[in-house]
């Protein structure tokens, strides 16, 4: 993810936050809670999330026989990664790495050697008084987190601004005054010593702000890792400018993109989580006057990085895209089949194609795989039962999985669409075998009614179904309408092939539980539109729907 980013922002990152994993065996799963009902289920990560969430820096057991520990690879990655955060700031930017206890030393060292112990500028501790203590532990309660703080060259004019903050309680200090380049107490005309009361006080490396915690209504979202926005706010305060470029690639619940926006710098986030991904969304949304931001999904390159690396035999294309779809038959539990172009394996009966990882399977792709499967039919005893197929893919286009199955039917085919789960890029989770069957989910199903009156038109929901098999049973049972699983939903009016816009939006927060289930648009042309539908469901997967709408 974050060498994707070198090629446009190498040097122009200002102001760099991170709070990445702290190596704790926590585990930070999330509570998907469904709205109108106490219905309530974890969602664990998936694996891919797991290695930036948990503390699965786990090591293989002959990895264990070399003698490395799951420090070391925690260690390892966490090199790599601040030294491209080393060529992403810019000559004058700063660092402030989020850390704890556990393994702060150890990150301090790794810092030191990637930006210099010259550079070191402080090491500052977040003290939050407010945090509940558990008294059961034999231990000292812990009380704050590291921030290590780094400029990238003292020979360049970085970012500084002294800070001040208000006293609890004013104090009495002796007034002083130069004279003849002396610094001597000031004294008044009956040569008294003259004091003055200071209700304030510079900033230094302890920093008093509370945590977090669920009583905190108007700021709390519901995420275990979430920071004060306050907390990043002092960060910019001290290194950065109103303009400058900030860069958190673990943001988590968004607390430092929030305090960007409120107080005027650019930014970019980034995680691998969804439900990461969508907290953030809608905190920035819930910002009074939030300028336009991308949320973009980098997935494609990141496989076919992966690809090339796993799978490429430059002298033989053919071999490259056959040892890929392999290897994804084998975990989907399938037996791999040759000769065909859109036929590549058979499952309890029921034919399987394997998407390409740098395209999404389209209604064309659909077509031509409806017709092999009728030609596959008759292939003695590794061709299928019946006219079936599962299609696993990475991406799949606009509707595909309504209109996709609607000609299936009209071609007498029994189809089912699957995600291929982007945990098969980690190799770990492979060789130890959990990625299974169930993780290539079947996609959701979206339904979306439009009625029209001259140029306004109407859009409405009109039902929503998650897979089955991401649902607790008691959670379905206890859900008593479709709408239950939307958290948010949004509409691009005029799409236009590019990047889906905001133009319209409505999603659940903590004060406002309802979401509306339509709404209407006046455009001021006649024409032909296209309307992409996009909904965000409780567990933070993206569903979309393409509507062609002709007005007049």
């Amino acid at each position: 993810m974050l060498p994707s980013l070198l090629p446009e922002f190498a040097g122009k990152v200002d102001l760099v936050y991170i709070d990445p994993p702290f190596a704790t065996e926590q585990d930070f799963s999330f509570t998907a809670e469904v709205p109108d009902c106490d219905a309530s289920f974890p969602k664990l990560p998936s694996m891919i999330e797991q290695k930036a969430y948990r503390d699965t820096w786990g090591v293989t057991a002959e990895e264990r026989a070399r003698g490395i520990q799951s420090l070391d690879k925690y260690l390892r990655w966490f090199c790599e990664s601040v030294m491209v955060l080393r060529d992403l700031l810019a000559d004058t930017g700063s660092i402030f790495v989020h850390i704890d206890v556990k393994v702060g030393p150890y990150v301090k060292a790794v810092l030191d050697e990637v930006f210099g112990i010259d550079n070191f500028q402080n090491e500052i501790a977040w003290y939050y008084y407010n945090k509940m203590h558990d008294s059961r532990k034999r231990a000292l309660p812990k009380a704050f987190d590291q921030l290590l703080y780094y400029v990238k060259s003292k020979s360049a004019a970085y970012t500084y601004h002294r800070l001040e903050e208000k006293r609890d309680e004013p104090v009495k200090q002796l007034k002083r005054v130069k004279v003849d380049g002396r610094m001597v107490n000031a004294r008044d005309d009956d040569g008294n010593v003259i004091y003055q009361e200071r209700d304030s006080r510079v900033v230094d490396n302890i920093w008093r702000i509370r945590c977090l915690q669920p009583a905190n209504k108007q700021e709390w979202v519901n995420y275990d890792t979430q920071k004060p926005v306050d907390l990043i706010q002092r960060i910019l305060a001290v290194a950065s400018n109103p303009g400058d470029l900030v860069l958190d690639c673990f943001c988590g619940s968004g607390s430092s993109l929030v305090a960007a926006e409120r107080d005027a710098r650019r930014w970019i986030g980034c995680d691998l989580g969804r439900f990461a991904i969508h907290t953030t969304r809608k905190r920035l949304l819930g910002i009074p006057g939030v300028k336009p931001f991308v949320v973009q999904n980098l997935g494609k390159y990141e496989r076919q990085a992966w690809m090339k690396s796993e799978f490429e035999k430059p002298e033989d294309r053919a071999a490259t895209e056959a040892a890929y779809r392999t290897f994804i038959l084998d975990l989907y539990k399938a037996e791999a089949v040759g000769g065909n172009a859109w036929v590549h394996g058979v499952k309890s009966g029921r034919v399987v194609h394997v998407g390409g990882v740098d395209a999404p399977v389209t209604l064309s792709d659909v077509k031509a795989i409806c017709k092999e499967v009728w030609q596959y039919g008759g292939a003695g005893k590794k061709g299928p039962a019946r006219a079936a197929a599962d299609i696993l893919g990475w991406d799949f286009a606009f509707e595909l999985n309504e209109v996709g199955k609607q000609l299936a039917a009209e071609a007498q085919v029994d189809l089912r669409f699957r995600y291929i789960p982007k945990d098969v890029m980690d190799k770990q989770a492979v060789d130890q075998g959990d990625i299974l069957p169930k993780d290539f989910f079947e996609l959701r199903a979206l339904d979306v009614k439009v009625s029209k009156s001259k140029r306004s038109v109407k859009v409405a929901l009109a039902d929503f179904m998650l897979p089955a098999e991401d649902l607790p049973e008691d959670v379905r049972k206890a859900v008593k309408h479709w709408s239950q699983w939307i958290d948010y939903w949004a509409i691009d009016w005029n799409y236009r092939n590019d990047t889906f816009h905001n133009e319209w939006q409505t999603y659940r927060t903590r004060e406002r539980a309802e979401l509306e289930l339509d709404v209407s648009h006046e455009y001021a042309e006649p024409g032909e539109y296209v309307v992409v539908v996009k909904v965000i469901d409780i567990l933070g997967n993206d569903t979309t729907k393409q509507l062609t709408i002709d007005v007049r």
